[in-house]
């Protein structure tokens, strides 16, 4: 089986470790860096056990997952993993900085507004995350998240809305990307097919489609459970 597969089990068994809860059969993210859980065999009631009994999980598998007793399937949405050999390298006159745990409120706040994804207290835990700042304020940014050997998923670009339409997610998205590529590793990533501003964008950077994955999102059963 190749290592995007099944990429959520990939990184909870291996780069994500420490990070999650669970053995070598089922594992779930701490549910402050994110929402995901996987188990080895796919078999959904090994994880069961380890979900949240008061937020949602999300499984990233080839199928919808069933909901196993005490969830229900809150909703299913197709994803496409798009992976590039290389990237246009970004604009070495617009500037980037490091962003870590002291700007974490703001990531959460500008991924709020814009919603690239889930984003928590800890989920620039995750990886290594680059801002653009302006007037002191943070208007764009992009990370890493997911990690499989050999390759290593961009995640949370985003654009504050009053910065759109400058080019700037796409600007960071290669500065992410050639990082990516210069540590020796490939840049893949997952979009909504149905994000046509976004595949377009990464199809312009030199993405293509690797394959079709199911977003299933398990939601615990006992009336006001969140």
């Amino acid at each position: 089986m190749h290592p995007l597969d099944r990429p959520v089990w990939t990184a909870l068994a291996g780069a994500w470790h420490s990070l999650a809860a669970g053995d070598e059969t089922a594992r779930r993210l701490d549910p402050d860096c994110g929402p995901f859980a996987a188990a080895r065999d796919g078999n959904v009631a090994a994880v069961a056990p380890l979900l949240p009994r008061d937020r949602d999980s999300w499984f990233v598998e080839a199928d919808v997952v069933a909901a196993p007793p005490e969830f229900v399937v809150a909703e299913t949405r197709e994803l496409w993993q798009m992976v590039a050999d290389a990237v246009p390298p970004p604009d070495p006159a617009l500037r980037f900085v490091a962003l870590g745990d002291a700007d974490a409120a703001e990531m959460i706040d500008l991924a709020t507004l814009t919603r690239p994804g889930p984003f928590l207290a800890r989920t620039n835990r995750l990886g290594d995350f680059i801002g653009r700042r302006e007037a002191g304020r943070l208007i764009a940014m992009a990370g890493t998240r997911m990690r499989a050997p050999g390759f290593i998923e961009v995640s949370g670009v985003c654009t504050h809305p009053e910065a759109q339409g400058r080019g700037l997610a796409s600007q960071a998205s290669r500065a992410v990307a050639a990082a990516i590529l210069a540590s020796g590793a490939r840049p893949f990533l997952h979009a909504y097919p149905g994000n046509e501003p976004a595949i377009r964008l990464y199809t312009g950077l030199g993405f293509r489609r690797r394959r079709s994955l199911v977003l299933t999102i398990l939601r615990p059963s006992a009336p006001g459970a969140r």
